[in-house]
């Protein structure tokens, strides 16, 4: 009996929704990254595509801990010189929320061209509404116990 080995017609991708209302981004960005890569399927695979598709939802309330509110800085450029921008949490929340969960996934993806896939199956919505209801997802696999913590 050898290895069982996934093939590419073999994988089926099934489609989830997250609510991130409340959610600290870094537990969070974490457990979709987990879901995206396919690492909680038995048919897991370093070298193929079998992770699921992740809708999420209320993106513009989720939390974070400590100062970083005030003291979390998103750098980008505009490859001019000169053209560096940096942008506070708060004003990237008030401005651009799915910016926000979609680096920090993007952040724990691999850095190859499986992980520009991967960050494809990532669908990002500030509000309650989104239009996959078509793909019928179900509610999100969360981990032992809820992402948030009490307080705050």
């Amino acid at each position: 009996m050898g290895t069982y080995s996934v093939r590419a017609a073999e994988i089926v991708q099934d489609w989830y929704v997250a609510d991130a209302e409340g959610q600290i981004l870094g537990r969070l960005a974490s457990e979709i990254a987990s879901v995206l890569k396919g690492k909680r399927k038995a048919t897991y695979s370093t070298h193929l595509d079998v992770g699921d598709h992740v809708v999420v939802i209320n993106a513009e309330k989720v939390r974070v801990t400590g100062r970083k509110r005030d003291d979390k800085m998103y750098f980008r450029h505009s490859l001019y010189p000169g053209g560096d921008t940096l942008t506070r949490f708060r004003d990237m929340q008030a401005t651009k929320p799915e910016e926000i969960i979609r680096l920090a996934v993007k952040g724990m993806l691999p850095k190859n061209r499986l992980g520009r896939a991967m960050i494809k199956k990532l669908k990002i919505y500030a509000g309650t509404e989104h239009p996959h209801e078509a793909q019928q997802p179900r509610p999100f696999p969360w981990s032992e116990g809820r992402l948030t913590t009490g307080g705050e």
